[in-house]
């Protein structure tokens, strides 16, 4: 299996779970400042031109929600249940898409991204509105973690991946969480985990 992936959050998801599902990947760099993105090879795995992408055999898989429990799966791994836990971690996934990661990714891009890449000033009317419904719907996740470890049942699941994949980034991103206890005790547990902390590989130019 190959994994290709970039530095930024959608690909961290996948990046997570391979490293600590320890899933036998080959992590493939595909750098977006270049726009390897862009070229007809990678478009043929991915025509949205975008990372994540999951290569097993002549299977091609996107979407980093995906890739996870695909990974989870092969691995046999509890993170993504085979029981009814399965449409709690379904509901959590497409409510991260549609309300937290929705907000909190405008928050990274605008802080985080845009500086990286030289995309201009921030858009403060986006980032006050992002940051309202933001509070929101981190209200609602800190009340569902107030008296639980993980968001579904007893146990991590990939549902915590997706949810939490912004909060690495929480300072530099200006996302505000200080009101929302719940959901930094939540992340501590998160940054227990090897993989976590080191989602993304080691590359030979960076580290020489």
């Amino acid at each position: 299996m190959k994994l290709y992936y970039f530095d930024t959050l959608n690909p961290r998801k996948a990046c997570v779970a391979a490293r600590y599902l320890k899933s036998p990947v080959d992590f493939v760099h595909v750098d977006l400042s270049k726009g390897e993105n862009r070229k007809p090879d990678f478009l043929a795995i991915n025509p949205n031109g975008k990372v994540p992408a999951l290569t097993d055999g002549d299977r091609s898989l996107w979407e980093a929600d995906a890739i996870m429990c695909y990974l989870a799966d092969k691995a046999g791994s509890d993170i993504w249940p085979r029981d009814a836990r399965q449409f709690d971690v379904v509901r959590w996934l497409s409510w991260n898409a549609q309300h937290f990661t929705r907000h909190a990714g405008v928050l990274y891009f605008e802080h985080v991204i845009k500086p990286r890449f030289g995309l201009g000033e921030a858009n403060r009317p986006a980032i006050d509105e992002a940051t309202g419904h933001l509070r929101r719907f981190a209200a609602v996740l800190n009340d569902h973690l107030s008296t639980r470890d993980w968001l579904v049942g007893d146990g991590l699941t990939v549902a915590d991946f997706a949810t939490a994949v912004t909060l690495p980034d929480a300072d530099k991103a200006q996302i505000p969480l200080v009101d929302f206890p719940a959901i930094g005790r939540w992340h501590d547990r998160l940054n227990q985990l090897e993989a976590w902390r080191e989602p993304f590989p080691v590359r030979a130019e960076v580290a020489g």
